[in-house]
């Protein structure tokens, strides 16, 4: 068995499931600190956080990524334990196999050979890693970037561990992501019996005209790297459980998906203006659950895409589709960020499960990178 698959089921073995760390980031010290890196754990809340940084010269490449790993689900309807890797025709089976365990494992071996390899090697290498990444995210990596950024340590490169690839391993590399926006919208009406409309006031059909503007508008066109911003609603709440009552208000969530070809503050606005424009009176409260974060093409993504086609033979694509990540909070403190993992069709899933024969070729590319950068 190869050290990167081990220790992946390894990982996989501990139960973490957000926000527990239940171990795992114990194991890393374990393993980093006889490799000259200084390990500090930053806890907040229920929230362990590991910042671990080997040298001091710049550039300072970094690897990032999460302990933590979504419920299981009914656990009746795994084929197996998920939390006892299981080999099943060629592949490993368990919670964390995709997301992000292998990952996480892949880097650690990685440095361990590029370092074993190249031990006068230029810059530094250093590790983040969050047990909140699938949780809240407000007491993982977010925090140790503030501290970072306190103390004025200068992030160059950072590779997030997020399974990125589609089909095949390296087919696709994320250099962004949208940010995400929601706005909960209360419209204000009168109730009343519905047999004499005139006495009141339905919300839901002042809002109707509104909501098809919002829905027709078009918020930008993207650009090189991204689709145009999105507006979708999710849930509409209105009425008392009474078939003949007109509410008093009805409530809209919706969410932005929107590129860097908007902002926050111009996206508000607009929806305020078109909401004004129909006159009716209406709360609006906005949450920011992330901003949009790109990586034109430059050195890092140069030298991962290099890695990948030596060991794959794959020329990668460069892509921003997808949710949110934790890149969104690194980027604030580090000029090139990308994200780079095994493929993501089962992440999240009962029977999570990565293909073996990826294994070792993620951690190669993930050492390959190093050597193109720190050599």
């Amino acid at each position: 068995m190869s050290k990167t698959l081990a220790l992946t089921e390894e990982l996989i073995s501990l139960s973490s499931v957000t926000p527990e760390d239940k171990g795992c980031q114990q194991r890393l010290i374990e393993l980093l600190s006889p490799l000259g890196f200084q390990c500090e754990t930053v806890q907040s809340g229920d929230v362990t956080n590991l910042w671990a940084r080997k040298g001091t010269a710049q550039p300072l490449i970094v690897f990032a990524g999460h302990t933590d790993v979504v419920p299981t689900g009914p656990r009746e309807q795994w084929q197996s334990d998920p939390f006892k890797p299981t080999h099943r025709d060629g592949k490993l089976y368990g919670r964390g196999a995709a997301d992000m365990k292998t990952s996480i494992a892949a880097m650690v071996v990685a440095v361990e050979e590029f370092t074993a390899a190249h031990p006068d090697h230029k810059g530094s290498i250093g590790f983040l890693v969050t047990s909140d990444e699938e949780g809240p995210a407000v007491d993982g990596t977010v925090i140790v970037c503030d501290k970072l950024k306190e103390r004025g340590e200068q992030l160059d490169y950072c590779i997030v561990g997020e399974p990125t690839s589609a089909e095949q391993l390296g087919d696709m590399i994320k250099n962004g992501r949208r940010g995400t926006m929601s706005g909960r919208l209360t419209v204000k009406g009168i109730q009343g019996h519905i047999a004499y409309p005139q006495l009141a006031r339905n919300p839901i059909h002042l809002a109707a005209p509104a909501l098809a503007e919002l829905v027709a508008e078009k918020w930008d066109e993207g650009n090189e790297y991204y689709l145009p911003t999105s507006w979708q609603m999710s849930n509409i709440h209105g009425g008392t459980g009474a078939s003949n009552v007109i509410p008093g208000e009805v409530v809209i969530d919706f969410n932005f998906r929107f590129s860097t070809a908007s902002t926050v503050e111009d996206l508000q606005k607009r929806v305020h203006a078109i909401l004004d424009k129909h006159g009716f009176e209406y709360g609006l409260k906005w949450t920011v659950g992330g901003l949009p974060f790109l990586t034109p093409r430059g050195n890092l993504s140069e030298a991962l895409s290099a890695a990948i086609k030596a060991e794959t033979g794959i020329d990668t694509e460069l892509s921003t589709t997808g949710g949110t990540s934790d890149g969104r909070f690194i980027a604030q403190i580090c000029p090139q960020v990308i994200e780079f993992g095994p493929p993501n069709g089962s992440i999240h899933k009962i029977d999570e499960h990565i293909e073996i024969r990826f294994i070792d070729p993620l951690k190669n590319i993930y050492r390959r990178t190093l050597e193109n950068l720190l050599t």
